[in-house]
């Protein structure tokens, strides 16, 4: 009995990749297509072949990796002959991160509102060349519009010295978080720039976490990712 094990590394939410012996991909699922658009095929083929096991089989290792939203906690590099050798990374686990009364008290809302009403209230103070990307087809979600709004106009205001300002928002496909037992979606909401202040990156952290929501902070961009609570 033939049995095609394709269709399910392919549902699998971990990234998969087959290099050959030269580092060219040979083959890679749905989740791995995504992570390389935060990373590049050179870097994760060295650290396959870094980690890759003495002789022929395979190895698993424990250690930290991130890529923008992305985060993983171990990989497992296997080959069984000298022309191919494989990558699989393991999501990191996200932790359950509301209580069922906390999300009662949550409104639904049309974020794409919310953000848009936001930057209006941000240019009539700033005059910063901005684009905005969104996904108009987000259903509403249920969200802390205050304390969002809040968020929103303290990450805003670090980039008001910025000569253009890149806002977008879009759902994260393939990535969940586990609230009251259940998966829901996450949408992100990425704002880039040539650089910004960084001085109120504590108050933006901790507005964040009171909103359950996830603030990654560089030096030129301020990354949130939104549970999509139903």
């Amino acid at each position: 009995m033939h049995i095609n094990f394709e269709s399910f590394v392919e549902w699998d939410n971990s990234p998969f990749i087959l290099f050959n012996n030269l580092g060219k991909i040979i083959y890679l699922n749905n989740a791995a297509e995504i992570l390389f658009g935060y990373t590049s095929k050179k870097e994760l083929y060295n650290i396959a072949l870094f980690n890759a096991p003495q002789s022929f089989g395979y190895k698993t290792t424990t250690l930290s990796l991130s890529y923008d939203s992305f985060a993983f906690y171990a990989i497992t590099v296997g080959y069984e002959n000298e022309e191919q050798l494989s990558l699989r990374m393991y999501n990191a686990p996200r932790l359950e991160i509301a209580s069922k009364a906390e999300t009662k008290k949550l409104i639904a809302t049309d974020i794409n509102i919310l953000l848009e009403a936001n930057i209006a209230l941000f240019k009539t103070k700033n005059s910063n060349k901005l684009q905005l990307l969104v996904d108009q087809d987000l259903p509403p979600f249920k969200i802390d519009q205050n304390n969002f709004s809040k968020l929103l106009r303290k990450t805003l205001n670090t980039f008001r010295s910025s000569d253009s300002i890149d806002i977008s928002l879009k759902l994260l496909i393939g990535q969940h978080v586990i609230i009251e037992n259940k998966k829901e979606s996450i949408v992100q909401l990425s704002i880039k720039a040539n650089g910004r202040y960084t001085d109120e990156d504590k108050e933006i952290t901790s507005l964040a976490s009171l909103g359950q929501i996830k603030c990654i902070t560089k030096e030129n961009a301020i990354t949130l990712e939104i549970p999509l609570i139903k």
